[in-house]
């Protein structure tokens, strides 16, 4: 289902007709988590031009793909804007804001609320309770999610408090509690089609990963390296296609024999500062799975 204007995703894997994203003008690495932590202490230099140029490759592998691509107003307050999954989420109803924990991201509520406000898209709701950050909301299957919660980013009552929306609404919501060094679920866990997700067995809790196999969820796993090189953290873009990208070779060869399209543009900009495809990118409508 989608909402009465059309707007809204019921999983992560419909066609994606719609995305939310945001270009790199004002990106700049920061120590937002343990990933860009380690690229900082590394003294690996970050370049615009190329940041810009990974982006633009990333946006034409979506055109391609046939998404209508939108974008966020960059505000050069918010340099971690590019990660546009972050600051809102889609679900059925319509969107839901969030509210960011680090400082430097907390403005991001703003041009979200703008941009829905301009497109006329339902807003859901707002978290209020405490941090919740959107990669932290994995849809598994139309009526099931899947919450993180970590401490640093997102935190237990806004996890709870989202939660609360979608059970009153009928859906069964898993809240797992993530280490802080894995940022958020969808670094480990990403949904790629029906009954079948990328995940890291090696971070991801028995308990979230007897919950999947419970479903009948067919789970293709991710090795540890990849996952903190966000190579687990793809965006699925219906009728057997993925965006991934250039370095998260071993995924792209078993969804390639699996029969999948890859679609995989260097994004070692955006990886190195934290985040990848599925972070920069926010579902605002999706065929209903």
């Amino acid at each position: 289902m989608t909402t009465a204007n059309g707007w809204g995703a019921n999983s992560e894997y419909g066609t994606l007709r719609d995305v939310l994203l945001c270009r790199p003008e004002n990106f700049r690495w920061l120590p937002t988590s343990s990933i860009s932590k380690a690229t900082l202490r590394s003294g690996a230099k970050f370049d615009v031009q190329l940041a810009m140029r990974q982006h633009r490759e990333m946006v034409q592998a979506y055109e391609d793909a046939g998404v209508k691509c939108h974008f966020l107003e960059p505000d050069p307050n918010l340099p971690y804007q590019v990660y546009a999954r972050d600051s809102s989420f889609m679900t059925p109803y319509g969107a839901v804001v969030t509210q960011m924990h680090q400082w430097w991201r907390r403005g991001e509520y703003a041009p979200v609320i703008r941009f829905y406000q301009e497109k006329g898209i339902p807003i859901f709701n707002m978290v209020t309770a405490s941090a919740f950050e959107g990669g932290d909301f994995d849809v598994i299957e139309p009526g099931a999610a899947l919450i993180g919660y970590c401490g640093e980013r997102t935190q237990e009552p806004a996890a709870t408090q989202v939660a609360g929306w979608l059970r009153d609404k009928g859906w069964e919501v898993k809240l797992a509690p993530i280490a802080e060094h894995y940022v958020h679920i969808d670094l480990m866990v990403c949904m790629l089609a029906p009954k079948l997700a990328a995940v890291c067995l090696d971070t991801t809790d028995d308990d979230v990963i007897a919950w999947l196999k419970g479903k009948k969820i067919e789970l293709i796993p991710v090795s540890y390296r990849d996952t903190m090189e966000l190579g687990c953290n793809v965006m699925a873009l219906g009728n057997e296609r993925i965006l991934s990208t250039s370095q998260s070779k071993d995924l792209n060869a078993k969804l390639r024999a699996l029969g999948f399209t890859v679609y995989d543009p260097d994004v070692t900009m955006f990886t190195l500062g934290g985040g990848g495809v599925h972070c920069m990118a926010q579902s605002l409508r999706r065929d209903p799975a």
